[in-house]
């Protein structure tokens, strides 16, 4: 199948291409930067633009008018630069995804694929969350992503479109073939932080907070595997129109999906798995809670079981094995 995949340059997209193509799809990419390694995408299937340029969409289409499927993962995503830079985060992640959908319902494209975020989740008691839990985002990137939900709603209301979104709880490691890993500029990433210790770039790892109301006071978190995650987006591909049918879900045409381990990890517990795989004790400090922070949540994933034939298959310790291979095949390149 052919699909076209927005921010397709970035650590969650270049993974998903991956995926893509060896499960025997045809993906393309638009995104608007090259300035990462893009040796991995052949000129024919990477368009250079913005996702709100109406020409550029229409002259992809024109050249491939049997794309079926667009899967929009182009984001800023830092909670913290959020906070510090909201009008950056809602042109880009509100103002600019509506104009893609509108300009994609002009084309005829009627089926999208949204990464959304777990951070639009309020606290819930024992802290597992379904997709029907209450919302709260409490980030202008956590509300970004609900706005452009709630966007979706409306327009596969009224346009006739369908999409399905998947509320990514948080991923990590790198490709288990060794092909793309994490990027120097994916810093607010757990293990990219970890990380960096073991690579002896810094020294400490600081924790923002010791007082949440968890089993050790530090924030509670479902970290799952990148390939786990890029998996779960070609399922939701290669099921798309059926999940709809499998749903039970108030709206025909639009339907959330948590996209996780479905096991709730704390910030210590994954420092401490992270020095039972490597053998690097990793220093810790405290510091206050940031803007933005919130307690945590991990995946209840039956929804993800039913609709598209998907589950987490790996470890949190599989992602660091990964993640480090990738580190060692970066340092020798």
């Amino acid at each position: 199948m052919k699909v076209l995949i927005t921010g397709g340059v970035g650590y969650l997209g270049s993974m998903i291409y991956y995926a893509l193509i060896d499960n025997g799809h045809e993906p393309y990419i638009l995104d608007i930067s090259k300035s990462e390694d893009i040796s991995y995408i052949t000129s024919d299937n990477f368009y250079q633009g913005d996702i709100g340029d109406k020409k550029l969409l229409t002259r992809i289409f024109e050249e491939n008018p049997d794309i079926e499927i667009v899967i929009h993962f182009a984001e800023k995503s830092a909670v913290w630069a959020s906070v510090k830079k909201p009008y950056e985060y809602y042109h880009s992640n509100v103002v600019k995804s509506m104009e893609l959908f509108k300009n994609l319902n002009d084309l005829g494209c009627k089926k999208i694929i949204f990464a959304s975020s777990a951070a639009i989740y309020d606290d819930v008691p024992g802290f597992m969350v379904t997709e029907r839990s209450p919302i709260n985002p409490r980030s202008p990137f956590a509300r970004t992503k609900y706005m452009t939900e709630m966007i979706l709603k409306d327009f596969c209301v009224a346009y006739d479109m369908y999409c399905i979104v998947l509320r990514f709880f948080n991923p990590i490691g790198a490709d288990p073939k060794g092909r793309i890993g994490l990027r120097a500029n994916f810093s607010s990433n757990i293990l990219s932080r970890v990380l960096k210790i073991w690579n002896g770039e810094e020294s400490e790892f600081k924790i923002a907070g010791n007082d949440w109301v968890t089993r050790d006071g530090t924030c509670i978190r479902d970290y799952f595997h990148i390939w786990d995650l890029a998996l779960a987006v070609v399922k939701s591909v290669e099921n798309y129109d059926i999940a709809f049918r499998r749903a039970d879900n108030l709206y025909k045409n639009f339907l959330p999906i948590n996209i996780g381990s479905g096991i709730g990890v704390t910030v210590k517990e994954f420092l401490f798995a992270f020095q039972n795989v490597t053998g690097e004790k990793v220093k810790i400090t405290y510091t206050d809670r940031r803007p933005g922070d919130v307690c945590g949540s991990y995946a209840n994933i039956n929804r993800a079981k039913n609709t598209i034939e998907w589950e987490a298959e790996r470890t949190i310790e599989d992602a660091i094995i990964d993640a480090v291979r990738w580190e060692e095949i970066k340092s020798k390149k």
